[in-house]
């Protein structure tokens, strides 16, 4: 009787230590842990399944918002009917845990009827959720319980012409979003815990990315692309370090998050290709130079990722691209047509990226050539999200459904 309670026991206890491995990469933000779309940990299989095995299929609502994964609970922020909603879901079973949900205006207009929902993808850190609506609510939650904390109204509506499209940031025990309308924004950085003001940067409208840190010579600067520069704020204190303007082309607007790597910034989305920007001190002052500047590979929509000095991603030609990260002489483009609202992510041993239209496609990173492993139909509805992946599972939010995939 002693020998098999000791047989359960371990048997328990292996099946709770293969349970946490399996969720063992958080993804608790935009573009991950660094907002540099790398996964940690991904073992790769040694041969990909024909398909991938779908574990689960949830209704969560409308939205863009792409979802983020703490520990074994993923959240999400969503439209139900005429509210936003913050969900909080058991990342093994699908099943939810917490919602919180609120009045909110009606998505209308050009974007109404593909993007109905959020676009900012949730925030999570020191034990809150933070959400920003596409009317441009900010609400702080208790990520264990969904109870609210603080919530920033916006009485004026005052939000882009497409809505609200960049996801908050916490660092430092702040919550920090660029916020407003057109010609007329503010980046403010709130304290996570109470929701009071710390400081506050007035100028530009927001665009559609998401601002990012990097640090220089011991200092963090937070990198912003407005509507029309890309610049640098003092993390401390929101004091305006450089600027560079990134003027738009054509019917495109600046969407595009930076990826920082370093002291070197990489910057597309204007219509104007893709360029990369070395920040250096001098003296007292911030001086930030452009280093090179591709005028015809670019992308709308798509953050690329930096692999083994090379850069990936999607053209606004629908078209997977690589360039050389130092010179940005283009190494390659795909013939394939895949979709430019796409998402990109560096697993270490290879590249994922998935398409608004479905697919999702596995690279190896290769500066020489297209390598493509796989590719797998992993929805039949449009996806504009990232894929959440730890262990061998995969999160995919489509139009209206959470589905979580294993290999």
């Amino acid at each position: 009787m002693k020998k098999s309670n000791l047989i359960i026991s371990v048997i328990a206890t292996l099946i709770i230590f293969s349970s946490m491995d399996s969720f063992s990469q958080d993804w608790p933000q935009w573009r991950g842990v660094n907002r540099d779309s790398k996964v940690t940990g991904f073992k790769a299989p040694a041969t990909w399944p024909a398909e991938l095995k779908q574990e689960w299929k949830v209704t969560v609502g409308f939205g863009d918002a792409s979802p983020v994964l703490a520990g074994n609970k993923i959240y999400l922020n969503t439209r139900q009917a005429d509210k936003e909603v913050i969900l909080c879901l058991d990342a093994a079973t699908g099943k939810e845990l917490w919602k919180n949900n609120y009045a909110a205006m009606a998505v209308t207009g050009p974007s109404a009827s593909q993007h109905p929902g959020p676009r900012g993808t949730p925030a999570v850190s020191n034990g809150k959720i933070v959400t920003f609506g596409a009317s441009g609510i900010l609400s702080c939650l208790d990520a264990s319980t969904g109870k609210l904390l603080w919530r920033k109204e916006n009485p004026a509506n005052a939000f882009p012409v497409f809505f609200t499209g960049t996801s908050p940031l916490i660092t430092d025990g702040m919550c920090i979003l660029h916020i407003g309308k057109n010609d007329d924004g503010q980046v403010i950085a709130y304290d996570l815990n109470s929701g009071a003001e710390k400081w506050k940067w007035s100028g530009e409208g927001p665009s559609y990315s998401s601002p990012s840190v990097m640090t220089l010579e011991g200092k963090k600067l937070l990198i912003v692309i407005t509507e029309k520069n890309i610049m640098a704020l003092s993390l401390a204190d929101g004091k305006l370090l450089w600027q560079i303007p990134t003027p738009v082309q054509q019917r495109y607007y600046n969407c595009v998050s930076p990826y920082i790597d370093g002291q070197t910034i990489y910057l597309t989305g204007q219509g104007t290709g893709m360029k990369a920007i070395k920040v250096e001190k001098s003296g007292n002052e911030y001086v930030a130079k452009e280093l090179w500047n591709n005028t015809s590979v670019g992308a709308k929509w798509n953050t690329p990722i930096l692999k083994d000095g090379f850069l990936y991603g999607f053209t606004d030609q629908k078209r997977i691209y690589c360039l050389n990260a130092a010179t940005g002489q283009t190494a390659w483009i795909d013939n394939a047509v895949n979709s430019d609202f796409s998402t990109i992510v560096d697993c270490g041993s290879v590249i994922i990226g998935l398409t608004s239209t479905d697919n999702l496609i596995v690279l190896k990173p290769d500066g020489k050539e297209y390598s493509e492993l796989a590719k797998y139909k992993v929805s039949d509805t449009a996806i504009y999200t990232y894929p959440v992946i730890t262990g061998n599972n995969i999160y995919i939010k489509d139009a209206e459904t959470l589905m979580m995939y294993s290999f």
